[in-house]
């Protein structure tokens, strides 16, 4: 048990102190027992704190330290570090939340603010008092590479992953690599053809001999954490088993179907998608013909199968603007004298491929906006296609054209076997069915699962830009990973009392991870936690009626100590240079934020 430690509350530049009576609070503390420091800092994150920090640590001989601030996914690397540098463990640290949790959280009664965060710091005191010395695991890593997918998202992280030093296995599932890119035919923005781009990044890849590419290859079955991951892939009928450290998914998208008459798809053969107009522009040239007969009058009609109020795709899926703008520039280069009418919901073509609406436009493109609730209806009058809408730039005036053929620009949705790759590699979907980051801002590349990361428009939809992006995210995540050979592991895992335990199976049932396994031990089965695996999430503990399993800093008795330390009364004073009156919530101005919050 600790019986030295310090305690440093921050004002935040204001963020707490303004609302939580910091001052208060320090002398407070200072009367705790085993408390041999107690001060208030202004930042306590500053490099000048850190200094004061690691010097009281060192002259006071404190073996543990608390810091009541921010939110600890902030500053709890940056503390532990604090702590390091001062020669005490760093699991010897605990951080409290009194920012977010009580001055923002009651910021309108700074007293109650002042109240909670005193239960907190207590808290924080008596579970820091429990804390054991830890240290990280370390496991050895292979320094191999599996990407699963190889359109232009994988090739290119594949590529990038060679050059770095590490041994790659492309594995795809179709015979020929370049997905959906390699079936286009001019790109937009770079004005590249689709099957010259992937054929020069095939190229880059044969001329790599640490790449190693498998076609006509299905992922069977996944196993190991990582480090040292064990894939069985199935390679035209044969199995061949890799050994790899981590493995980056790029397996891409589906197109959205149409469903039967959706917008007079299937009625008539002049009712297609956008993906069967790119190939007829392509396959064309002179004059665009359709059952012996040209096509003058175009008709794009937007959002089919996208951002739908009711349906299962409610996202948008971004590039089909610029994809539909870019086809109807491609048809007036090629076609003379076809005209083009965009029926759309909202034009999206962000940052510089809003330089092909402004060509568009200059095509003389007619755009006629519609909204969800009153789409644009199709008739088929003597297999042509008839568009009845309401314009809503013209006071919702019905307007009817009468086309030589309806375009329908449809997005993307999740594959139809993303499923698959979930179950086997243990990736979380959405409500999209498309492949969950653990944070879309802040690690847009990571899974839960450590070790596998996630790239390009199988995680949702992207173009071919920002497709390649993600995936080299990835790489740049993986290189950082597997660089030194080995894998320092936060040490906050599940532990088992051997002895305590009966095995029943429902700490194994319960865990998302599949870290607990059975082991026979001294002539019976106990549960075996594999540290690698484990999150530390604390799901298995309270579920074993043995109470034979606990959390690494999470005793029962450090948990039973932070209760009785939040439960703890004090007579804390409202302070004259705090807030008198309550404060309206509409008032309240926060120093990171603008003036209403």
């Amino acid at each position: 048990m600790k019986q030295r430690i310090g305690v440093y509350i921050c004002h935040c530049g204001g963020n707490i102190s303004d609302y939580v009576d910091v001052e208060q609070l320090s002398k407070l503390i200072a009367n705790e027992d085993n408390v041999v420091i107690s001060k208030d800092v202004m930042f306590a994150c500053s490099d000048s704190n850190q200094k004061e920090m690691i010097q009281d640590i060192q002259e006071k001989q404190l073996d543990a330290i608390v810091v009541a601030s921010c939110s600890p996914k902030l500053h709890t690397h940056t503390f532990r570090n604090v702590a390091l540098r001062a020669g005490i463990n760093p699991y010897n640290y605990v951080q409290v939340n009194v920012r977010e949790q009580c001055s923002w959280a009651h910021s309108d009664t700074p007293l109650d603010a002042t109240v909670k965060a005193y239960g907190l710091i207590r808290a924080g005191i008596n579970r820091v008092a429990y804390s054991e010395a830890l240290e990280n695991i370390e496991i050895e890593a292979q320094k191999a590479v599996a990407v699963v997918g190889a359109g232009v998202a994988g090739m290119r992280a594949a590529i990038e992953l060679a050059r770095l030093g590490n041994s790659v296995y492309l594995i795809e599932k179709e015979e020929q690599v370049g997905g959906r890119v390699a079936q286009n035919g001019k790109l937009f923005m770079t004005g590249e053809d689709g099957k010259a781009l992937t054929q020069r990044l095939l190229n880059e890849i044969k001329s790599l001999s640490q790449i190693n590419l498998f076609t006509k290859a299905t992922l069977e079955k996944v196993s190991g954490s990582i480090g040292n991951f064990f894939l069985d892939v199935n390679v035209d009928g044969n199995l061949l088993k890799l050994n790899v450290g981590a493995v980056l998914v790029t397996t891409g998208f589906d197109f959205y179907q149409p469903a039967a008459n959706e917008y007079g798809f299937g009625q008539t053969q002049r009712v297609i998608t956008l993906q069967e107009f790119k190939q007829l522009i392509e396959n064309n040239t002179n004059e665009l013909i359709i059952d012996g007969r040209p096509v003058k009058n175009i008709a794009y009609i937007y959002c089919v199968g996208n951002r739908q109020s009711k349906g299962p795709n409610r996202y948008c899926s971004r590039f089909c603007c610029t994809a539909a703008i870019h086809s109807s520039i491609r048809a007036h280069e090629k076609f003379i004298g076809v005209k083009a009418f965009h029926f759309y919901r909202d034009i999206r073509t962000y940052g510089k491929q809003e330089i092909l609406y402004r060509q568009s436009s200059l095509n003389d493109d007619v755009y006629l906006k519609f909204e969800e609730k009153e789409p644009p209806v199709i008739e088929v009058d003597n297999g042509y296609p008839v568009v009845k809408v309401k314009d809503y730039l013209t006071s919702k005036k019905e307007i009817i054209l009468k086309a030589d053929l309806v375009v329908l620009v449809t997005g993307m949705v999740a594959r139809s076997d993303s499923g698959q790759v979930s179950e086997k590699l243990k990736i979380p979907i959405g409500n999209d069915k498309f492949f969950n980051e653990i944070h879309p801002k802040l690690r847009p590349v990571e899974t839960v699962i450590n070790g596998v990361y996630i790239g390009g428009a199988c995680q949702g939809p992207k173009n071919i830009s920002e497709s390649v992006q993600s995936a080299l995210a990835g790489v740049a995540k993986i290189n950082a990973l597997l660089k030194k050979g080995k894998i320092a592991l936060e040490p906050i895992v599940a532990r088992v009392n051997a002895e305590a335990c009966l095995w029943c199976g429902k700490c194994a049932e319960v865990c998302d991870y599949d870290a607990i396994k059975p082991l026979e031990m001294n002539g019976k089965m106990v549960a075996e936690v594999n540290v690698v695996t484990c999150k530390g999430c604390g799901i298995c503990a309270p579920v074993c009626p043995s109470d034979a399993i606990e959390i690494a800093e999470y005793s029962n008795q450090g948990i039973e100590s932070m209760i009785a330390g939040f439960a703890a009364k004090a007579e804390i004073k409202q302070s004259e240079t705090h807030h008198k009156e309550e404060i309206k919530h509409t008032q309240v101005g926060m120093k990171e934020y603008p003036e209403e919050w």
